[in-house]
This record gives structure tokens, C-alpha cells and sequence, in this order.
């Protein structure tokens, strides 16, 4: 009974934007580490915080959508806030240190578009992180953090419909008890037809052996 009513649990270890939201995270803690100070600047805390928020509110969603598809969007949501968050923390430091913000314009963006949209696993940027100077790290993340929330924009746009479709738990609860209850009615509703058949034989049969004997 419990399928009827219970969403499929994902694993987001296979989603594409939660590795790329572990990639996220893992490179903003090398950017803080290498490129911002290390006391006194509370711009760590805000864009650690703001990665990791993201990448644990996906894997948190994924995990309570088995019972709430309601909590599963509010969570991804919180999770798209924090990347939009991160990525604003990027931007404010390219421009705060004078760095040029890749766009269409810019000869290398185009390279960094395409390999940060086919490339989603963090052993595939791992390399990259300790040669990245700061502002071709700071554009990479940027790029990841707009491909990340157009990523969970699309994924949370097909859990809405699917809500829509489906209902909350509670009304699947319903419509499962109620499909229950009516599989339940159709095997009684046939005992008794096979009962009334048995009595209306044996009163056949009853007819026939009194015949019989007279």
C-alpha cells in the first residue's frame, strides 16, 4: 500500500545539479582560502555558508520527498536562494578587486560556458584549483552558480506540475485507502455472488434428490 501513496526518493548523488552544487562548494572553499583573508572578513562565512546551503538543502529535499513533495520544492527553493546568493558573492568581488566579469564579449567565456555545462563531477575540477588565479576562479563559479539555477529553476518547474498532478501525501493517503477499500467491496461483493450461486445449486440439487426419491 505504502507505493501507492509514497513519491519515488532520487538519488542526487546522480543529479546533475547536485554535483555541480558539490562542485560549487568545494571550490568556494579553495577561493576563500586562497584569494580572501583569513580572519576578520565575514565574506567567508557568507559564501561558504551559501555553497554549502545549497548543496545540503538538494540532498535534504531529495530525502523528504518520499513523504512531502511540498517540503521537497520549499527545500530546493531555499537551495536555488543560496546559489543566487553565491553568485552575487562573486560578482561583488570581481568588481571590488577590478576584474574583468566574462561575457558573449569576452575571447575566453565561450570555452568556459561549454566546458562548465558538459562537465558536472568534482574530480573533473579538481585540477583546476590550485592554477586558477582569482578572477578566472571567480567566473567559473559565477557561470556554474547561473548554470546551477537555471538547472534547479527547470527540476523545481516539473515538481510543481508533478504536485498539481499528484496532490500532497495526505491526498494520495486518501485516494490509496480509497482504492483499497473499493478492491476490498469487488472481493466481497464476489463471495457473495459465489455464495448466492452455491445456495441457489445446492437448493437445485435438493429438488433433484427429493425427485429422485418419489
Amino acid at each position: 500500500m505504502s507505493e501507492d501513496f509514497l513519491n519515488h526518493q532520487s538519488n542526487w548523488e546522480d543529479l546533475y545539479f547536485y554535483q555541480k552544487a558539490e562542485v560549487l562548494y568545494q571550490m568556494t572553499v579553495v577561493f576563500c582560502r586562497r584569494f580572501l583573508p583569513k580572519y576578520g572578513d565575514r565574506t567567508v562565512d557568507q559564501m561558504t555558508q551559501a555553497a554549502r546551503s545549497c548543496k545540503q538543502n538538494i540532498v535534504e529535499g531529495s530525502a523528504d520527498g518520499v513523504t512531502s513533495m511540498e517540503t521537497e520544492i520549499k527545500l530546493l527553493n531555499t537551495a536555488r536562494g543560496s546559489v543566487i546568493e553565491l553568485r552575487e558573492d562573486y560578482q561583488d568581488y570581481l568588481k571590488a578587486h577590478s576584474l574583468s566579469v566574462w561575457d558573449e564579449k569576452h575571447p575566453r567565456y565561450a570555452d568556459m560556458l561549454r566546458f562548465c555545462r558538459a562537465h558536472n563531477r568534482l574530480d573533473e575540477y579538481n585540477p583546476f584549483f590550485e592554477r586558477f588565479n582569482a578572477e578566472e576562479m571567480a567566473n567559473c563559479a559565477k557561470t556554474l552558480c547561473h548554470i546551477e539555477d537555471k538547472m534547479l529553476s527547470n527540476y523545481l518547474e516539473r515538481k510543481k506540475k508533478e504536485f498539481l498532478q499528484k496532490g500532497g501525501i495526505r491526498e494520495r493517503m486518501t485516494a490509496a485507502r480509497l482504492r483499497k477499500r473499493e478492491e476490498q467491496n469487488q472481493v466481497i461483493a464476489k463471495l457473495k455472488a459465489d455464495v448466492e450461486a452455491l445456495r441457489r445449486e445446492n437448493q437445485s440439487l435438493k429438488a433433484e434428490i427429493k425427485k429422485l426419491k418419489g
